[in-house]
């Protein structure tokens, strides 16, 4: 088959303008790949040479603070036992490694359990959820300083947003009592009635679906008064 003249004539056109603008435009190309080349270099040397060797001293480091959180030795879990640090110097350190963000959850939720609040508000904010349990557990603990603090509305809307976090079989659940609880402490028996109604259908084996019909029949008696 005979190649069109005109067709080749348009390739051969298209080459040559292609080579004039690489031509006239070498020195910006050469900066543009010089500056792809350095962030590749960037993000090559920052992985290698600041998060791995972050992440290594974090998780050598990480072993006596969840003991301690474990064991309910709150004290030593955050300030560290004169060997071993604890959370707070921990996320100082090493925050930028995944062992040190789990620190900063350790750390917001050591700091819930010493009735440190709005610490633990703030920790908790700044923990980048690594799995949907801890995501869950995070969001209800800053909805739990919140209701230590007074703040009804704050923990009501952070104890439905640990719900929503996960479908799962643990903290769904847990937080939608939470939920309720919170709405009968606001007078709003029938919004609290709807959620106790619900755990008892959607998660009837669940440790809060034990008592569920108490907790319907309270609710309903308020509502029909």
């Amino acid at each position: 088959m005979a190649v069109d003249k005109k067709d080749d004539l348009d390739i051969n056109e298209r080459i040559d303008r292609a080579e004039d603008y690489v031509r006239d435009n070498k020195k910006s190309l050469s900066i543009i790949g010089g500056a792809a080349l350095l962030v590749i270099l960037a993000y090559f040397g920052y992985n290698n040479f600041i998060v791995k060797p972050q992440e290594e001293g974090a998780q050598k480091e990480m072993f006596a603070a969840e003991r301690y959180f474990g064991e309910d030795s709150t004290k030593l879990a955050l300030k560290g036992d004169g060997n071993h640090p604890g959370f707070e110097e921990i996320v100082n350190n090493y925050g930028s490694a995944p062992s040190g963000n789990l620190a900063q959850y350790y750390l917001g939720m050591s700091l819930l359990k010493s009735g440190q609040y709005d610490k633990a508000i703030e920790a908790l904010k700044n923990y980048d959820a690594e799995d949907d349990v801890t995501g869950a557990l995070a969001l209800g603990g800053i909805a739990s300083a919140n209701l230590e603090l007074g703040n009804t509305d704050e923990a009501l809307k952070f104890y439905k947003k640990a719900a929503d976090w996960d479908e799962n079989q643990f903290t769904r659940p847990l937080f939608l009592m939470k939920s309720a609880m919170v709405l009968e402490q606001k007078k709003d028996f029938a919004a609290a009635l709807d959620i106790y109604e619900q755990i008892k259908k959607d998660f009837p084996t669940s440790t809060e679906a034990r008592d569920i019909d108490k907790f319907i029949g309270r609710a309903e008696a308020q509502v029909t008064k």
